[in-house]
């Protein structure tokens, strides 16, 4: 079965005749909904893509797209609502025992798509690969607080978790990106069968995925008949296609792209308010960042908002160098930090690093980071450094980040700042691109986890946040939008943060 699918020299053509349709906005709130949903239909999303190297492992899914249709096959015991708090999916409740050491997870009634029924051996099973070492999972990170050996079944819709240690962020984990649930001994994910309420039927990597409704998914059955997910890595590409009818979503737009086509009436724009983190991940076990008086240089040259202004146009928060702003634990006592070139200069020297040309990777992978990188490197010759910026493969870049280079553009979706220790922090995440490993900051993890009363438990949160704004690889410089826009035909899509419950939702769409 052939499919349509987008690429760059197609959406050029389009562009030709095309631009001047402008977006209209729709201030956060998307096309109106019209009286009732209706079924029937073929919506066309296009994201930017992975290239031939993408999949359709839930377990690996690491890019938005693979997100997004990880999202439609598949379901999570629980996912983030839009106050990125853990909401039950797949799990109907969870109870902790007084120990904080067991927690009990009944199961819904749901089925796979091939019709057998959820069980919990499929839970077990599922949480058993996303733990084994050999595989280098994502989400291993977050579930390693299980003792899978000594968590059982206690019935076909019960599971009982043991866990290492007192943990009162366990439905965190039950949330955490990318810890889907798939039937226990399947092993080809080229087929996918999962309870989610979009169905496999065809897959061409790199270039296009189709689904059809599920009719009996648990939560009720998608408007659409089909949904269907192209690519197309160029931010420009992506909103052409809109404009000229070839798809009927466009994900990942710049503040810029939406407030240039704010006027028209051909297309909506949804915008997500404080839904993605910007900044640059500086590698500390390495030169030149194993200085730390370099990263600090780097933290007090950033203009963060002259970042803001040029690159999220102005529609976004000035960051200060920690995950999470406006999050539970994020802490506002911390200092904002401000420009001082003075002390930058004085640091650079001290570190040895005056004059240096330093490479500053970055990619069309995410609309923004090349524009991100190309004011940082203005701004970082103020103070005597030359970062070099080089574009990397935008189909490998999130997976060659992980080793390559020094400096790298970095962007987040949401999700608990708990999570974004657990995946990105501790000694032995899976997904530390900065390559932090304190010990010390282990040992508070584990504590602050284990506290049961939340005053206590957020004064711990707040001493490791103190140790990374210090002393940290992160500059994060902003909090902004999480921007897609729609044909006019198309109504149900939410305004929600980017890797929550909502956002990139489609079985609750429909179109006129």
């Amino acid at each position: 079965m052939q499919h349509p699918t987008l690429d760059r020299r197609r959406f050029l053509g389009i562009a030709a005749g095309a631009g001047a349709v402008a977006l209209a906005a729709a201030c956060g709130t998307g096309p109106e909904p019209a009286a009732a949903p209706r079924a029937g239909g073929r919506l066309r999303a296009v994201f930017a893509g992975g290239g031939a190297r993408e999949v359709l492992d839930p377990h690996r899914a690491n890019l938005f797209v693979e997100a997004a249709r990880a999202k439609a096959l598949y379901d999570k015991l629980a996912d983030l609502g839009s106050d990125v708090a853990p909401r039950p999916r797949l799990a109907e409740r969870w109870e902790p025992d007084p120990s904080l050491t067991r927690w009990r997870i009944t199961l819904r009634q749901a089925v796979f798509h091939d019709g057998r029924p959820l069980r919990a051996a499929d839970v077990l099973a599922s949480y058993a690969r996303i733990l084994d070492p050999a595989q280098a999972l994502r989400a291993r990170s977050s579930l390693a607080v299980i003792d899978l050996a000594a968590s059982r079944a206690v019935d076909d819709r019960t599971v009982e978790f043991a866990l290492r240690r007192p943990f009162v962020e366990f439905p965190n984990v039950l949330a955490a990106f990318g810890a889907y649930i798939v039937p226990e001994g399947h092993t080809d994910f080229d087929r996918p069968n999962g309870t989610g309420p979009f169905a496999f039927r065809a897959f061409e990597p790199g270039r296009s995925t189709l689904l059809a409704r599920f009719a009996d998914h648990w939560d009720g059955a998608p408007h659409l008949d089909e949904l269907e997910f192209l690519l197309a890595g160029e931010e420009s590409a992506r909103i052409n296609a809109l404009l000229g009818g070839q798809v009927e979503y466009a994900h990942d737009l710049s503040a810029t792209t939406a407030r240039s086509h704010e006027a028209g009436g051909r297309v909506a724009v949804v915008r997500s308010a404080n839904s993605l983190a910007h900044g640059f991940a500086m590698k500390v076990d390495r030169p030149p960042f194993d200085r730390r008086e370099l990263r600090e240089a780097l933290f007090l040259l950033a203009d963060r908002q002259q970042l803001v202004d040029s690159v999220l146009s102005g529609a976004g928060q000035v960051g200060n160098d920690l995950f999470g702003r406006g999050y539970q634990y994020y802490d506002d006592a911390i200092p904002q930090r401000t420009v001082d070139l003075d002390r930058a200069r004085a640091l650079v020297r001290a570190a040895g690093a005056d004059g240096a040309r330093i490479d500053l990777l970055t990619s069309t992978a995410s609309a923004g980071m090349v524009e991100a990188a190309t004011v940082l490197a203005d701004q970082a010759r103020a103070a005597g450094l030359t970062l070099n910026v080089v574009q990397g493969n935008k189909d490998t870049y999130w997976a060659d980040t992980l080793n390559t280079g020094a400096l790298t553009s970095f962007r987040s979706g949401t999700m608990p700042i708990e999570t974004h220790i657990a995946q990105r922090l501790l000694g032995g995440a899976s997904n530390n691109v900065t390559k932090w490993n304190r010990p010390e900051f282990d040992a508070l993890y584990d504590t602050a986890v284990a506290t049961a009363d939340p005053a206590a438990r957020t004064e711990v949160y707040a001493r490791m946040q103190r140790m990374l704004h210090s002393d940290g690889g992160y500059l994060w410089w902003g909090f902004g939008e999480s921007i897609v826009a729609t044909a006019r035909s198309v109504s149900g899509v939410a305004s929600a943060p980017a890797n929550t419950l909502d956002w990139a939702r489609f079985d609750k769409v429909w179109m006129a």
